[in-house]
């Protein structure tokens, strides 16, 4: 199980990413740019191209899968962070922020 903790040390590992409230959840960006929200049930959510949201969907689909609507069609993903390996979980997150970051 990933703890809140945990998972903010692996975002904030990444550069010049902000937390901000967004409605009921936490967000995290960059330059105003969400990349991923967190709510108070501990499922977080990232941004995913559709490509690499298939790629990541297959490790585990208890852990990570496609929103089960119109957003998960886009590459919104939910990961469970009580099922998540520590390391999966870093790599996608570093995929959703590379999909905002500036190049």
């Amino acid at each position: 199980m990933i703890s809140p903790e945990q998972l903010r040390q692996i975002i904030f590992s990444l550069p010049v990413v902000t937390e901000e409230p967004h409605f009921d959840k936490t967000s995290f960006g960059v330059n105003k740019k969400i990349f991923a929200t967190l709510g108070a049930d501990g499922l977080l959510c990232v941004k995913l191209s559709p490509a690499d949201q298939d790629l990541f969907t297959v490790y585990d689909k208890a852990a990570i899968y496609p929103v089960p609507n119109k957003w998960g069609q886009q590459g919104w993903t939910n990961i469970d962070l009580k099922l998540v390996r520590e390391d999966m979980l870093a790599d996608t997150l570093k995929t959703a922020y590379c999909s905002v970051a500036p190049k």
